[in-house]
């Protein structure tokens, strides 16, 4: 063999991979402490999110209650779950005001903690800005049970705020029961969702813009730009990153329209038609009417496609430079 000719290397990891590996596992041993703390919460993810997901497969049998862990046990029957939701009659208005409510969600509701932020960080008055702030988180906190109740004491026909007030100016003659009308829905539905989040999602993007160098706002108010132009071409640019992330996330989660909301809010069996969503129906039909199975194979069906609309994104953004992977 030629002196100069290279070593063989042997079976099993190249010496590239072998130094790889060595220096993650030097790492993991310098960095014990935050391993450790980092361990029970990987132990509590793979308790409860990834241990019960051998439960998905009861979405191909006829899965029967009483025969509890030993799954295995029900007899395996195939798409015969997902042909039944295909071809259900609820499926097209399920699929339509799934979308529907998601969409609206997703363009009133995602850019309005961005403007809230924007609004904050322009205020001098630092007491009047920390009291906007408190005011704007508190409802985050509340459970949707008090949010639903404050609405529909809101919008009551007997001693209602809001029917009240239209009534001492005018606008009606007699209060409208808003929570039965179809059409009030979906404006009452968002508005809540809206009040309830904007305060709290603001708090990321306010941290973002905290981060951004003064000296460029000092630089625009030298070469004259108003406070929308250092807004659009400094402030905007800067937070854009996490902007990009919270959009992806978003749009991963569009077939998720919603479930405690909508079952508080829409109790009247009338605003079914532009009410009932994925996963009302799941829990009305699914657990309500003990079709276990039916409801896992629609809750699996509405994963891979949220999974599909995950990567889509991801995909897209990746081209800007900014992705989760």
């Amino acid at each position: 063999m030629s002196p100069t000719a290279p070593k063989p290397q042997p079976e099993g990891l190249s010496s590239q991979g072998r130094v790889y590996s060595r220096s993650f596992l030097w790492r993991l041993m310098k960095q014990w402490d935050v391993q450790l703390m980092v361990i029970p919460g990987i132990i509590l993810v793979l308790i409860f999110s990834y241990l019960p997901m051998y439960g998905v497969l009861t979405g191909f049998m006829d899965y029967n209650l009483f025969t509890g862990s030993r799954i295995w046990e029900n007899p395996w029957v195939g798409f015969k779950h997902f042909e039944a939701f295909f071809s259900a009659p609820e499926f097209e208005r399920l699929i339509r005001n799934t979308i529907v409510i998601s969409l609206l969600k997703f363009f009133i509701g995602f850019p309005a903690p961005i403007i809230l932020a924007l609004m904050l960080n322009e205020v001098r008055h630092m007491f009047f800005k920390r009291v906007v702030q408190t005011i704007t988180y508190l409802p985050h906190f509340m459970s949707w049970v008090i949010v639903a109740g404050l609405t529909t004491a809101l919008l009551a026909t007997e001693n209602g705020s809001v029917n009240m007030l239209l009534q001492t100016i005018g606008t009606i003659q007699e209060p409208i029961n808003f929570l039965s009308l179809k059409e009030y829905f979906l404006s009452i539905l968002i508005s809540a969702n809206v009040w309830k989040e904007i305060g709290f999602g603001s708090i990321v993007y306010l941290a973002a813009i905290a981060s951004v160098d003064p000296h460029l706002y000092e630089a625009a108010d030298m070469d004259g730009a108003s406070k929308f132009k250092q807004i659009y071409l400094i402030t905007l640019p800067s937070i854009m990153p996490v902007v990009v992330i919270f959009m992806i996330l978003a749009i991963g989660n569009l077939l998720n329209a919603g479930f405690e909301d909508i079952l508080l809010l829409a109790t009247n069996p009338v605003l079914r038609p532009v009410s009932d969503v994925i996963d009302t129906y799941v829990y009305r039909v699914g657990i309500g009417s003990h079709r276990y199975s039916y409801g896992v194979a629609i809750g699996l069906f509405k994963a891979i496609i949220s999974i599909g609309l995950l990567t889509i994104a991801n995909y897209i953004a990746r081209r800007s430079g900014n992705s989760l992977w």
